[in-house]
């Protein structure tokens, strides 16, 4: 996505700057065959190539900051680093790209939504889906997945439409103390302005999330979507176009067959009291 988003802007800067490819490849000696693969996304340039293609576009301050800091991929994620040798690789991508989004769109049919749980649940869930996992090693977990949450704070927080499956409320993950918690969590998680939460019931029979759970991330910057999948086989990063319509349109279709957000939260009052 960092490529995508680095090969997108270059393109722009030498069209801004009224250059042809030919012209570049004059001015700075780089191959045009390199130029084009660069401009594709197809390949990752070098420091001294993107140096000399900034020099030429006249790119200085900021922007020029921003476009080494993609060149190098950010590699550095702060809080996340003393993590990173106990959390799969997959999961520390998503928490890189899921700090980098304006929006998550996040489907969830057998759990809350990472985001939105509390930190009892968390352990409770973590405990029950890897039995073998050592203490230390859920902690870690249950630490990193409180730091996430992180991103629904502060001035620009991340935009977050939960629509999550009825199912996932009904099952007791850590008994009904822990549930009761959970769902008056949600409920004031719901009465956020920057987070819709919406409940598909029962009642709405067989839908296209019942296979599976996913999250769509979605970029302020050249519109960019990435669908991150998370399954027994591996987790997933889906990136090609085809891709990323077919799971916005089923995000539609989710939206469209759930409870609206007040009936959703009117929901979440009632089965509070059934814990």
């Amino acid at each position: 996505m960092r490529l995508r988003r680095l090969a997108s802007e270059l393109r722009r800067l030498r069209q801004a700057a009224g250059l042809s490819q030919d012209d570049v490849t004059e001015k700075t000696h780089v191959n045009i065959v390199t130029l084009y693969r660069i401009e594709t996304a197809k390949t990752k340039p070098q420091l001294r190539t993107l140096l000399a293609l900034l020099d030429i576009y006249g790119v200085t301050g900021d922007t020029r900051a921003d476009l080494i800091a993609l060149q190098k991929e950010a590699k550095q994620r702060g809080w996340l680093h003393s993590f990173e040798a106990s959390l799969p690789d997959q999961y520390t991508a998503l928490i890189g790209l899921e700090a980098e989004a304006e929006q998550a769109i996040n489907y969830e049919s057998l759990f809350i939504p990472g985001l939105l749980q509390t930190e009892d649940y968390i352990r409770a869930m973590i405990r029950g889906v890897r039995p073998t996992a050592t203490d230390e090693e859920i902690e870690n977990r249950v630490s990193a997945r409180l730091q996430r949450q992180a991103l629904l704070e502060g001035d620009t927080p991340l935009r977050l439409w939960a629509i999550l499956d009825q199912a996932a409320l009904l099952r007791r993950v850590g008994g009904d103390s822990v549930m009761r918690a959970q769902l008056k969590h949600l409920a004031q998680q719901a009465r956020r302005p920057h987070i819709t939460i919406q409940v598909i019931p029962f009642s709405a029979g067989a839908h296209p999330g019942m296979p599976g759970s996913f999250i769509v991330l979605k970029f302020a910057e050249d519109n960019f979507d990435v669908v991150y999948i998370d399954s027994m086989a591996g987790d997933l990063f889906l990136e090609k176009e085809s891709d990323i319509e077919m799971y916005n349109h089923m995000c539609q279709h989710l939206r469209a067959i759930a409870l609206s957000p007040a009936d959703t939260t009117a929901l979440l009052a009632s089965l509070r009291e059934d814990h």
